[in-house]
Parts: structure tokens; sequence; C-alpha cells
């Protein structure tokens, strides 16, 4: 299976041309600017149009008005909102964790984690400041699932291996909103 991720486009998801062929897109949140359902709207369309088997999506502290969504009516069945809750694809489970919702809603066996913050001290220095959440990071640490995809802090763009896991922030702007990085492709 192979995995492209792609985080904290802020609406300009439609300005990513040429993204990679893959089994799985990722969005890792922040795909809107002001949160508004307008904004959701134009995401999902683009999204559901992309060519992908299976495409899944977590929210990011823009996403305002899906905060506290625990689904969206009416997406096909290849699309994954994984507001707190899991799927598995080819045999690999993965769990979304919603913006600022408790790390204790992670379940231990989980493959690929996709939240939109980063963990404490791992690739999340940004504009100055470290953006990562601690009680994630301990929770990472405690269930060492394979993959564990964010975004958030832009200026944090990389992937590192950390014991069991794979730590990639995949935002694609930078702090000015200028589309400076590429999508990261995964092949499990």
């Amino acid at each position: 299976m192979t995995i492209v991720q792609i985080s904290d486009t802020h609406n300009c998801h439609r300005q990513l041309a040429n993204l990679p062929a893959a089994d799985v897109l990722v969005h890792c949140g922040d795909f809107t600017d002001m949160g508004t359902e307008q904004e959701v709207l134009d995401f999902l369309n683009w999204l559901i149009e992309l060519p992908y088997k299976h495409k899944v999506f977590v929210t990011g502290n823009h996403d305002l008005c899906l905060w506290d969504a625990a689904d969206i009516e009416d997406l096909p069945n290849e699309v994954h909102f994984l507001q707190d809750r899991s799927c598995e694809i080819e045999g690999m489970k993965f769990f979304g964790l919603g913006y600022n919702h408790s790390e204790q809603l992670i379940p231990s066996g989980t493959d690929i984690l996709v939240t939109h913050e980063p963990p404490c001290m791992i690739l999340d220095k940004s504009n100055g400041t470290h953006w990562g959440n601690a009680p994630l990071k301990n929770k990472v640490m405690e269930i060492n699932p394979k993959y564990h995809l964010f975004g958030h802090a832009h200026e944090a763009y990389g992937t590192i291996k950390h014991g069991e896991t794979t730590f990639s922030n995949a935002a694609i702007l930078d702090d000015d909103y200028t589309i400076c990085h590429q999508p990261k492709i995964f092949c499990l």
C-alpha cells in the first residue's frame, strides 16, 4: 500500500496539481482557513474528485465548523472522516484524532495514527515555538504505531523515525501560507 500525506493546505488544495499516485491520500487537517461551511464544502468536493482508492482526513485548528462533528453525511465509502474513530484499509488500522481531542481515545493496535497536532518536541517547532502536545507524545510512545502522520507546525516539515514509529509532518504551506513543500509518500 502506498500513502500520500498532506497537511495544512488552508484553502490552497486546488493548487496542488499532479499529486503523486497512491492507494491512500491522508490529509492531516487545516484544509480551511476560517473554518466556514463553504470552505469545508469546497475541500470535500475536491477530495471526493481525487482518484485515490481511499481518502482519509482529520480536523485541524482552523477547521472550526467540524470540530464537534461526529460524522459527515453522504460521504462516499472511500472517503473516511476519522474524527476520533478508526477504519481498516488493506489490513492496516488507521485512527484519526480530532483536533484538541483527548489522546486517551487512541486505541492500542493502531498502525497509522493521523492527528493534526504533532507530538511534543518531534517535528513541532515553527515560528520559534514548539507546538507539540506532550500527552499525545506519551500516548504515541505507549502504543507505538508504525506511523504517526500530522502537520500544524508549518516550518517543521519532515520525517524522522523514533523507536518503532515513523513520525511525519507534511505541512504543505510555510508560515506565510506559500506552498513550499511536497506531499510525503510512504510505501508500506
